[in-house]
């Protein structure tokens, strides 16, 4: 794969710098876009609520696929990262507004806990950039 052939593109979260990572990465026909909390810059949203963070991140996901002229629909795979097993079924609500018409594969697992304690979950997803069969 030729350098022309990948594409990444920052959110302008500060993380991406200090640890070295972009928001999103085209290669190929595939977008990956890095694991996404509720920040937006320095502030959280949905402090304490794990629906509002879900749809915060996967939002904020969403948009970064965007920038590849992407949208939900193009959206093959996600994958939620939850501090809490208490959180399931209200991340599972925020996922399947988005994500109900497409129903990309999905995996949902619990984890000991983010950098951040106020974090509740993380998430990521895969967008496919070809046509896309029903």
């Amino acid at each position: 794969m030729t350098s022309e052939a990948v594409r990444r593109v920052q959110s302008g979260n500060p993380w991406e710098d200090s640890f070295g990572f972009a928001r999103a990465v085209a290669a190929g026909d595939r977008v990956l876009v890095a694991g996404t909390t509720a920040f937006r810059g320095p502030v959280l949203y949905g402090e304490g609520d794990p629906y509002e963070q879900a749809k915060v991140a996967f939002t904020t996901a969403v948009e970064a696929i965007g920038e590849f002229g992407l949208g939900v629909e193009s959206v093959i795979r996600t994958r939620m990262y939850l501090a809490h097993p208490r959180d399931v079924d209200e991340v599972g609500r925020a996922h399947k507004e988005l994500f109900d018409s497409v129903r990309p594969a999905a995996t949902l697992l619990v984890v000991d806990g983010f950098v951040d304690p106020r974090v509740l979950v993380s998430v990521e997803l895969e967008a496919f950039r070809g046509a896309v069969d029903s």
